[in-house]
């Protein structure tokens, strides 16, 4: 796509990556964006790069605007390959331009790059720096989500540069959220939101509600959120209450059941589970995880207040998908949710006790004792099913009832 004016003399000059579907690990299956951010000025401003792969995209969307060689700042917020790994070709075309950015972002990009010919200033929460008309303001968010990572604020325009915060994954030929909402689904953006949020914010739930009461106590004024990936919010309201919400651990009444099978028992005692839950007025879902990509269980466990994990034992262990699901949600660090698990073994079990004890590492709430089947199982199994489906939807919605 060609560079596009989000502000008076400031364009997107960014990448989109249409086919990138995987995303460290993390299944992008829209795609995504890697945006960056052209400021036309007395000194001419770039801030961040793009990923490495994209760097003669950006050039070119530069080129279309002005001479790279002019550009005499440029702004790191972040340094993740995915935004910096370009900024050796661009600091090829300007070699004289001068990097504004945090002292860890300084150490980390000491590791990627040969800096020493580079001119590198360290900036940190309330630095200014005058570029003609306009006012760049830096404002650092360590771990949000990496100890380097800073935001920019363009003060004459009411502009927050964001880096991966408000971001999403999202491939699309238009730039903004008002269009975006016409052209394409208001619910698929929403979603992808919370899936962003899911698979890569959800350990800093306190950090960013920190991070917007600093913003708010600064007095900034914002009508424009720009971010490193996907849409570039026009309504900054919205997106900065989604946060807020998510940050606060708000969820529905609604339980995913999160499991993988072997010879199918496991799988045969969920319809049972399901009818349960409905005795007991709660939504569910549900979700095989050798189906289903990982980032989207993170995703359905995180909009949902509790969770059940349907695990077969394999040597007296839990399946190896489900041990690797809960993993992944240990390394997210989620609070506010109550769980449960259910399953089948051949004969010593193992793989229920596991969960629990998975549950009990991330100090979760959890309804024990869980629900385990020998075989196949039994009509009065499945019975057992149904009631052990009722049973946690009733203390669902009674743990529900606590952040109401």
């Amino acid at each position: 796509m060609n560079a596009i004016e989000i502000k008076k003399d400031i364009y997107w000059v960014g990448a989109i990556d249409w086919a990138v579907r995987d995303f460290h690990g993390y299944e992008t299956p829209r795609g995504t964006t890697y945006n960056n951010y052209l400021i036309m000025d007395k000194d001419i401003t770039l801030v961040d790069s793009v990923k490495h792969d994209f760097s003669e995209v950006t050039i070119r969307n530069i080129s279309s605007i002005t001479d790279p060689a002019k550009i005499k700042n440029i702004v790191i917020n972040h340094i993740e390959n995915d935004h910096a790994t370009g900024l050796a070709e661009i600091m090829a075309l300007c070699p004289k331009a001068t990097i504004y950015i945090t002292e860890k972002g300084k150490k980390g990009l000491d590791r990627f790059f040969k800096t020493s010919s580079w001119d590198i200033k360290i900036v940190k929460t309330g630095d200014t720096i005058n570029i003609g008309s306009k006012t760049l303001m830096f404002l650092e968010t360590p771990m949000l989500h990496w100890p380097d990572s800073m935001m920019t604020y363009v003060k004459e325009d009411k502009l927050l540069i964001s880096q991966d915060a408000f971001g999403q994954h999202i491939a699309s030929a238009v730039r903004f959220d008002k269009d975006f909402i016409v052209s394409e689904s208001l619910t698929m953006l929403d979603d992808s939101v919370i899936d962003y949020y899911a698979n890569i914010l959800m350990p800093f739930g306190q950090l960013i509600k920190n991070k917007i009461a600093e913003i708010q106590k600064l007095g900034l004024e914002i009508d424009m959120i720009a971010p490193d990936h996907g849409i570039i919010w026009t309504d900054p309201s919205k997106i900065i209450q989604m946060y807020l919400d998510m940050a606060n651990g708000k969820a529905r009444l609604c339980v995913p059941i999160i499991y993988d099978t072997m010879w199918h028992s496991t799988e045969e005692m969920i319809p049972h589970i399901i009818q349960g839950l409905a005795d007991a007025e709660v939504d569910s879902k549900v979700i095989k995880l050798r189906a289903t990509p990982y980032s989207i269980a993170l995703k359905e466990f995180w909009k949902n207040r509790g969770a059940i994990i349907g695990t077969p034992t394999l040597n007296n262990l839990m399946y190896p998908t489900v041990a690797q699901f809960l993993h992944m949600l240990k390394g997210m660090r989620p609070k506010d949710r109550i769980m449960a698990a259910f399953g089948s073994c051949g004969w010593a079990g193992g793989a229920v006790k596991g969960a629990y004890a998975e549950f009990a590492n991330m100090k979760l709430e959890a309804f024990e004792p869980g629900l385990e089947v020998i075989y196949k199982p039994s009509d009065d199994d499945l019975k057992k099913c149904r009631e052990f489906g009722r049973q946690f939807g009733e203390k669902v919605k009674e743990y529900h009832l606590k952040f109401e």
